[in-house]
């Protein structure tokens, strides 16, 4: 027996509705009405309304609003043809920030972006973290956080994710966080303008036990901090606690941090910190105005630094201290460009325990002007020729202490000047 036509009829129709269906799942929707489309009002409805692996298209205007994204999409900032609009820009709700989860830590965060257990991309989106109204340190604003998520953070703008003025010796304060301790999500953040952050400009962290983190690919950035500053030691660009990747052609300047007179422990900013996180590359990145420019430092026996690998950066005026901190083993720093660094250009530093400063080899860098070329520690099997020196105190020198160029030093107080102080970067983590 044979369908009847009616019968073949409905079939096709339920065919052609299936392929409807699915083509609207997978369509675009629409923030504000820049665009034809399916449109809402908030990034938070349109999100919650899309289904996995739709587009978010943002038109440009100010969305004051906290978004929590948990499935596969991209969220994008759209500029139509002829228009002359600003950028969208996420903005913190007119009551300020509210805690909206927390970090894998156990901390509360007050996220603006919040991207949980998906593959997301975030594109062409501006997160002004300003007037975010926290009343104490308890909870750590961020602008984009990425918890046990892989994906994509580029072309983006994140500004001003700053505590009170009265608060920002808190030490909190993300633009943006990527972090995880389930598994090990890759991570693109690229071609982001990132400024005016109150501890660190973009961090990546693991678990902090040995298990692995995030594997992160970080290019092509321009982070600003505050400049000198006696409230927060910032650290421009952080990878930290198991994460792995890359770091590479990022712009990076003013993390200074105003260390009290005659400390016994100081902690500084760094531009590139890399801590307790083994093998990862730092290549033709600028480092300019930093207290301490590239550090690769140890956490403990599990957590080490060792193996990065610091290649063809330009580096310069590193202001108090040294330019790269070798503060682990088997690194190599290679064809840099280092001038102007008020304390050594390279220190072999041993202070780091269990690292010893030791197996490094330091070879092609073209030093001019700092109190030593090369701070040796007390480090064994090193390799440190050939290098070009130009205007240094010392070429190379035994030991960890140097006398500061005074010429190059921002911190001339009464007290500051002397020896090589007992410096350690101060890595963003809470506990």
């Amino acid at each position: 027996m044979y369908p009847s036509r009616t019968f073949a009829f409905s079939c096709l129709a339920l065919l052609v509705l299936v392929a409807l269906s699915g083509q609207a799942f997978s369509s675009t929707v629409i923030v504000g009405t820049c665009k034809s489309g399916v449109h809402f009002t908030t990034i938070g409805a349109a999100v919650a309304a899309a289904p996995t692996g739709a587009t978010v298209d943002v038109c440009p205007g100010i969305y004051p609003e906290q978004v929590m994204i948990n499935k596969n999409l991209t969220l994008i900032g759209i500029l139509p043809v002829g228009s002359t609009s600003d950028s969208a820009v996420v903005v913190s709700p007119v009551a300020g920030l509210a805690t909206n989860g927390s970090d894998i830590f156990g901390n509360p965060v007050a996220a603006q972006i919040f991207v949980q257990n998906a593959d997301v991309t975030v594109s062409h989106i501006t997160v002004d973290g300003s007037n975010n109204q926290l009343p104490d340190c308890s909870v750590d604003p961020i602008g984009i956080y990425y918890q046990n998520a892989s994906g994509k953070i580029t072309d983006s703008a994140v500004r001003d994710v700053l505590m009170d003025p009265a608060l920002q010796g808190c030490q909190v304060g993300l633009a943006i966080n990527v972090e995880s301790n389930s598994g090990a999500p890759a991570i693109t953040i690229s071609d982001n303008s990132v400024r005016n952050y109150d501890k660190n400009g973009i961090t990546v962290s693991g678990p902090d036990t040995g298990s692995p983190g995030p594997v992160a690919t970080v290019s092509a950035n321009t982070v600003i901090g505050l400049g000198a500053t006696s409230a927060t030691a910032q650290n421009g660009i952080q990878i930290g606690y198991g994460a792995t990747g890359s770091v590479s052609t990022n712009y990076v300047v003013d993390n200074i941090y105003i260390n009290p007179p005659n400390c016994s422990l100081c902690y500084g900013s760094s531009g590139i910190l890399i801590y307790g996180s083994a093998g990862i590359t730092v290549t033709n990145n600028t480092v300019e105005s930093a207290q301490l420019a590239i550090v690769p430092a140890t956490e403990s026996a599990t957590l080490t630094a060792d193996g990065t690998v610091i290649r063809s950066n330009h580096v310069g005026g590193t202001q108090n201290y040294d330019a790269l901190d070798l503060c682990s083993d088997h690194n190599t720093a290679e064809s840099n460009t280092i001038y102007g660094s008020a304390q050594s250009a390279i220190h072999l530093d041993d202070s780091c325990s269990p690292s010893t400063g030791s197996n490094n080899t330091v070879t092609s860098n073209t030093i001019n002007e700092a109190c030593a070329g090369i701070l040796l520690g007390t480090g064994t099997n090193t390799n440190i020729s050939p290098n070009t020196f130009m205007n240094v105190t010392n070429t190379t020198l035994a030991g960890d202490t140097c006398s500061p160029l005074d010429q190059v030093r921002s911190d001339t107080r009464e007290g500051s000047r002397g020896q090589h102080q007992s410096l350690r970067p101060s890595p963003y983590k809470r506990k």
